[in-house]
Order: structure tokens, then sequence, then C-alpha cells
């Protein structure tokens, strides 16, 4: 069987998956990893023949996705915010939707007297290292602009699994990031040794209904996607403990499902009044962050 033909099989079998929106795509990621080439490699190489131990690596892979393992545990890799991740059933996997986590804080960074930050309920650390990667590995090579990051930076990721913190050390360490990260086992807000001038969080937000009829909740860790009856069991605990570790001045960044926005700027609203909260949308138009500005 050529590569080409074992594109085609893959992608018929595939295509009968409701969670693969790509059948062709995710098809043609495993048959690159297993085989060990790149994009333009494989496109130029269709008519080669698969060996023995690639076809069986191949299929065998494609075999795991028919039973619903997500692709990114297959083969232990996620991009995000233009990194590379390594991932496994420990943690979440990242979604596309979180890079606006990032995007946010960045902008508040950026144009703030910022001197830590603190990444609550890190997983595998895409959101924390992505930071860290964003405003620090330009300067291990030139120095950057003054006004562009505080020296004085503090990053602290915190997670209440011991074997996600396990990856989030992995991915700091692949980066060259891992002596700008403090990682920190506890309950949410609980862990940080002191007040933060930025928070920003990506916890369970999918309804108990919800979660267990997604096919990757099989695979995935399900406290990291079970956010209880309304999917907001978690937001609400780490929104009360807001007070006492934000400083003044501070942000808080919240990723949120679809139709959240209105429930939890109220709930944050009673808490804090005098904060500022606004609900902010994704590329499709969806309210997917809610940012606090506390004064």
């Amino acid at each position: 069987m050529n590569l080409k033909q074992a594109l085609n099989l893959a992608r018929e079998h595939l295509s009968t998956l409701a969670d693969v929106d790509y059948p062709g795509f995710e098809a043609e990621v495993l048959l690159r990893y297993a085989i060990g080439l790149d994009r333009a490699q494989l496109h130029l190489s269709l008519d080669r023949q698969l060996n023995p131990d690639e076809y069986a690596k191949f299929f065998e892979w494609v075999k795991r996705r028919l039973n619903g393992e997500p692709t990114a545990y297959i083969l232990q890799h996620r991009e995000f915010y233009g990194l590379d991740f390594y991932v496994d059933q420990r943690v979440l996997i990242p979604r596309p939707e979180s890079e606006l986590l990032v995007e946010e804080a960045l902008k508040f960074i950026k144009t703030h007297q910022v001197t830590s930050i603190a990444d609550i309920g890190t997983g595998s650390g895409a959101l924390v290292v992505s930071l860290a990667v964003s405003l620090f590995s330009s300067s291990l090579r030139a120095p950057q602009p003054p006004e562009a990051v505080s020296i004085n930076l503090q990053l602290f990721a915190t997670d209440i699994s011991p074997d996600a913190l396990e990856v989030a050390k992995l991915n700091a360490r692949k980066h060259t990031v891992e002596t700008l990260i403090t990682c920190l086992q506890g309950d949410l807000l609980d862990a940080l040794p002191q007040p933060v001038d930025v928070i920003i969080a990506n916890l369970p937000y999918v309804t108990t209904i919800d979660t267990s009829a997604m096919p990757s909740a099989k695979y995935e860790p399900v406290g990291a996607l079970d956010g209880g009856a309304d999917g907001l069991d978690q937001i609400r605990r780490l929104a009360n403990q807001i007070k006492g570790k934000l400083n003044p001045g501070g942000l808080v960044l919240l990723e949120i499902g679809m139709g959240q926005g209105q429930t939890v700027s109220n709930y944050i609203r009673g808490i804090l009044p005098e904060a500022k909260i606004e609900a902010i949308p994704d590329l499709s138009g969806i309210e997917r962050v809610v940012k606090v500005s506390y004064q």
C-alpha cells in the first residue's frame, strides 16, 4: 500500500467519527508522525510504499483514534500559541480558544507595571509557558526594550494535581523557561504564597451532563472538564478567593463556555462591585474570556 492509498483509507475510516471535523487532516498528521516526514515531504512521496513497520504503526494509531482516543494523546504532542507541547492523559489537551487568555494577558503586561502572574489550574502549562516564552525567550539572546517586560516578573503555575504539575514542568524545561516559573501544588488560589498582579485560569466549565457526552472524556482527566451542574462550580470558587490574592490594579482572566459570560460576570460583580468586568469574544464571536479589572 502506498502513502496515498493509506491516507485515503484512514480518511474514510475517520470520517465516521462524530468528533472528527477534518478527517483528512487528522489522517495526514497521524501518517506524517508514523513515517517521520513533514507535510511537504509527505506530499512529494505519495507513491512511496509503506514498509511493514510503518503500516503497523499507522493503522494501530488509526485504530486508537477510531476508539475515541484524541490524536494529541496518541502523538503526545499538541501545538499551542505556536509552540509544541508534550501532553498525555494526566492533563487536558490545550485548545486553540485558550490562546485568547495569553493574548489578553500580554496586552495588559506590556502596558502596566506587572511583577507577578499566576496561571491557576495550569495542567500542561501551555498558558504560563507561552507567556514566559513570549516575554523572556528573545531576551535570552538579545535585550528587550525596558518597557517590554519587568526583569522582576514572577510566574506561578498552580494545580491541585501533582501529575499535571509534572507535565507542566516538563514543558517548561522543553522550552527552556523552567527557571522562570514556580510550580505550586494546591487548590486554586490557596496555593499562592502572595497576592499577584495577574491571574489567568482555564478552569473546568463544561456541565456534568455535557462532559459525560464528550468522546474525549474517556481519556481526558474528568476533573479538568467537569464544572458541575451548570459548569461554573470551580469558577465560582476561584471568584470567592480573589480578594486577598489579587493586588489593587490587578487583572483576572477567566476562560468560559458559550453562554456563560453574563452569569459569571454577575457573580463576580456581586463579590467585587468596584471591579470593571467585561466578556471578550473569540474569533467566532463567542464570549470566551471574562476580564476582571480590579480597582
